[in-house]
């Protein structure tokens, strides 16, 4: 089988719970210092429900009080590529976005992202993955993927027993 026969859950990267907390880590100290105002962040923004893992995280280490979400809805089935803001964070808290941490987990297409941008201008995007096509509309990010790897993150699976490979005979 080669990589263009593949489904696209075939080519999967598994992210346990230890890793994105280490890559959420790795994502804040990327992040420390580097802030508008003396180097400080005035609030973190999770894009939901995939960046509020990595956005707790990202607060927690950055000594960030200030946390908001923005909801995002693409409706791939009805419209290709059209997305739609649900919940929007603080108006006054948010402004043009200046000194604000907007956090995802990943970026793909980079649609949510170009839709959240056109809002919140100044605001520093960040993700804790990114595929190529998405890259252009992060600030920063801690690891690049391949933009047809299927991540697997670990609010999307369960623990269960799977056969061995070669059967249990």
């Amino acid at each position: 089988m080669t990589g263009k026969d593949r489904l696209p859950h075939e080519k999967g990267f598994h992210i346990s719970w230890d890793q994105i907390h280490r890559d959420a880590r790795a994502l804040a100290w990327r992040l420390d210092g580097q802030g508008p105002d003396e180097g400080a962040w005035r609030a973190v923004v999770a894009i939901t429900r995939g960046g509020m893992a990595p956005a707790m995280i990202v607060s927690r280490e950055l000594d960030i009080r200030t946390v908001d979400t923005i909801s995002v809805k693409s409706y791939h089935h009805q419209a290709q590529g059209e997305a739609q803001v649900l919940k929007s964070p603080d108006a006054d808290l948010m402004g043009d976005g200046e000194g604000v941490l907007i956090i995802d987990d990943l970026v793909d297409s980079g649609k949510t992202l170009e839709l959240v941008r056109n809002m919140y201008p100044k605001a520093h995007f960040a993700t804790v993955y990114a595929k190529p096509k998405g890259r252009p509309m992060v600030d920063t990010f801690i690891t690049e993927v391949s933009q047809d790897t299927w991540i697997f993150f670990p609010w999307d699976m369960a623990l269960q027993y799977v056969e061995p490979y070669r059967g249990t005979d």
